[in-house]
């Protein structure tokens, strides 16, 4: 897809630091031996540095020596990183020892390194599940100034080329927050844009999913989804951003102007925030399996450096793309 060969090239321009906590999760490396081929990341691998490399012999991945190994156990430079961790955690009762044996965590390492300036982004969750993966993001790296919500967007590449943009799309939440309230609906909204402006490279016209279209229903979940789209103007005063809309409101240019006349949303988003997680969740599926379409993510947001998370059940071909994901992510950073 023309969109994902964009995002290679970006990467390859300019090669971030993306570091992989799951260095010896054979599909990461498999994953890392094609991008360092392609030159498309400055790789951190942490893991034992004697498994990796027979790893690496084994599956003849002839690039894993371009990467930098970091094994916790012998890292000359874990003390300056334990000492991080105990500053930023002292006053939740951790321990200098305690952060001595957390640093040794990768998944800690990894978010201790980004905030040192060590490295540029995370992408893990090949064998770790999103909470393990998250729990050291929210405690050392945080969210961006301003934010209180991280969320998972998706990148959708449908076949439907007359909707959206030229059939691409991007929903949210649909991996982080069951119930989002109207404050956190609206700064998913912003994050979404943000995304799709940095990832995707279109300009975003966000629709504010509801089953009600401006009024057609009164109900207390319509009026949240009327309030986030109130604060989201508020926040982000040029983005352009509709709601409450139908999912056919803000799709079809028809129904959009019948529903919602003079908007320049609706008929013609491109970014959908759904009201709720299970809406989020079961909008994607049924888009990807009814309309064979492609979903690429989730890609975090919100976080004040780029995290990501994957499925456990992702591809190598998956992993390749959200590295060079995270990667222009960092660089949009």
């Amino acid at each position: 897809m023309k969109l994902l060969e964009t995002i290679m090239q970006r990467a390859k321009a300019n090669p971030q630091r993306i570091v992989l906590p799951e260095g010896t999760e054979i599909r990461t490396l498999k994953a890392a031996d094609f991008i360092l081929k392609e030159q498309a990341a400055k790789l951190i691998l942490i893991g034992n540095e004697k498994e990796i490399k027979a790893l690496a012999k084994e599956n003849n991945l002839s690039h894993i020596d371009k990467a930098q190994i970091i094994d916790p156990g012998t890292y000359p430079e874990m003390p300056k990183y334990a000492e991080l961790l105990y500053e930023i955690r002292k006053s939740k009762g951790m321990t200098q020892e305690q952060a001595v044996e957390t640093a040794k965590d990768p998944l800690y390492l990894a978010c201790l390194m980004i905030k040192n300036g060590d490295a540029d982004g995370e992408l893990a969750g090949a064998k770790n599940t999103t909470g393990n993966v998250l729990r050291p993001a929210f405690q050392i790296v945080k969210t961006k100034p301003g934010v209180k919500i991280v969320s998972g967007a998706l990148l959708l590449f449908t076949p439907a080329e007359q909707y959206g943009e030229e059939g691409l799309f991007l929903f949210a939440d649909c991996a982080v927050n069951p119930n989002p309230d109207a404050n956190e609906l609206a700064q998913i909204a912003v994050s979404s844009a943000e995304t799709a402006k940095a990832i995707a490279g279109f300009e975003p016209r966000v629709a504010m999913l509801s089953f009600s279209s401006k009024g057609s229903a009164q109900h207390e979940l319509v009026d949240k989804v009327v309030e986030a789209t109130r604060i989201a103007k508020e926040l982000a005063p040029t983005l352009q951003i509709d709601g409450e809309l139908q999912a056919d409101a803000a799709l079809v240019p028809s129904i959009g102007q019948s529903k919602a006349q003079g908007s320049t949303v609706a008929g013609n988003a491109n970014v959908l925030i759904f009201p709720d997680l299970q809406s989020g969740n079961i909008g994607y599926k049924l888009v990807e399996r009814l309309a064979g379409a492609q979903a690429i993510g989730p890609i975090l947001q919100g976080i004040a450096a780029p995290i990501n998370d994957l499925s456990r059940g992702c591809s190598v071909e998956d992993i390749i793309r959200m590295i060079t994901i995270t990667s222009v992510q960092a660089m949009k950073k």
